[in-house]
């Protein structure tokens, strides 16, 4: 007998198949490689604990083993160094405890950044050159991105023998798993990189540049191709998507691409009319107050809005009309004012006439 398949998995000639089984499940977890990458003693080991649970799990397996100290050799194909009887309950044990099978993929593209971007209510109207700082993973100097340490490369993965895919078959039925030595790559790294520890990748801060387009508005996304992270051995990079965030400003603000100020005005100037001032992007322009405008009256100057992102020519500026009232009068203010309404016979406030109007026809006065 060459190998002693109780002792390789701690148990007795006449242990139960649960108890065979519980001890597989201990051992399996200890030895597995995905605990023990760079120990090739435990990827050994783990390979004769599947050995000797592929025959002790089975009955008549296990009964020939008894009779004659072997059996007639493995049931399963092409199998790794590691990966004898992925089935029943080692499907069980790895998809409780590792994420199943085929959970780490070959692909070497890089992962795509997203960055928030806050500009002012002017950067947007005109548009900005802006720098970021990005954090991401970029290609390792030391080793230029493959791992390994220089004056060395990968080896071809024994389990795989290069081809990323392992094979295992259970009667009629054959399926096909990503290796998971070599994580699908085909080859595997001897000597890490002592710079990325073999990832081929390291944490680093970049400056990228950003063009703001006029007309942006909170949560225009601006993607700048191949700025996100560093692809895997020589992949193409992600890419880095940029939110957009408009600041509030204090005096403007914003309905699509109109522009909305309210500007307080004087009663006197708005009920006797006259000119005034009102802001812009782009600095003051004048305004005409006709006699008698009332609170809330809108202006709208056409064009001095923001510009549309698609193109379409700009949106307009809409100015609202605040009707200030004074909190203190001076002695002749409160005369002159006091005279005002002794005179004042309804013909100046069609509003509140009409109103008290309809109240007395209401209560039949």
């Amino acid at each position: 007998m060459s190998k002693d398949f109780y002792q390789i998995l701690g148990v007795s000639k006449r242990a139960s198949p649960e108890e065979i089984k519980k001890a597989y499940r201990r051992l399996a977890l200890r030895f597995h490689p995905d605990k023990n990458p760079d120990d090739p003693a435990a990827a050994e080991q783990f390979k004769e604990i599947n050995e000797a649970y592929e025959v002790l799990s089975e009955p008549e397996r296990r009964q020939e083993y008894d009779l004659y100290g072997a059996v007639g050799g493995p049931r399963i194909t092409e199998a790794s160094d590691f990966g004898v009887g992925f089935g029943g309950i080692f499907e069980d044990i790895l998809g409780g405890f590792f994420g199943g099978f085929g959970t780490r993929s070959a692909t070497h593209r890089g992962a795509d950044l997203r960055y928030n971007l806050s500009v002012t209510l002017e950067e947007a109207a005109k548009g900005a050159k802006k720098e970021i700082l990005v954090p991401r993973l970029e290609a390792c100097e030391s080793c230029r991105g493959t791992g390994a340490q220089p004056g060395t490369r990968a080896a071809t993965c024994p389990d795989c023998r290069g081809r990323g895919q392992v094979r295992f078959s259970r009667g009629f039925l054959t399926v096909s798993q990503t290796c998971r030595r070599c994580g699908g790559e085909g080859n595997v790294i001897g000597s890490p990189c002592r710079a990325c520890r073999g990832e081929a990748r390291i944490v680093t801060e970049r400056t990228v540049k950003v063009k703001v387009p006029p007309g942006v508005e909170t949560g225009t996304r601006l993607r700048i191709s191949g700025e996100g992270e560093a692809g895997i051995r020589g992949g193409p990079a992600g890419d880095l998507y940029v939110e957009v965030h408009v600041a509030e400003h204090p005096i403007f603000h914003r309905e699509g691409d109109d522009l909305i100020c309210e500007v307080p005005i004087a009663f006197t100037q708005a009920a006797l009319g006259g000119d005034a001032q009102v802001p812009t992007l782009n600095g003051m322009i004048p305004i005409h107050i006709p006699p008698g405008t009332q609170p809330g009256t809108e202006f709208r100057f056409g064009g001095y809005g923001l510009p549309s992102l698609r193109g379409y020519g700009r949106g307009d500026l809409r100015v609202k009309v605040l009707v200030e009232i004074p909190s203190r009068l001076t002695p002749k203010q409160r005369e002159l004012l006091e005279e005002l309404h002794r005179l004042d016979n309804g013909e100046g406030t069609p509003l509140s006439k009409g109103f008290f109007e309809r109240v007395r026809e209401l209560l039949g006065g």
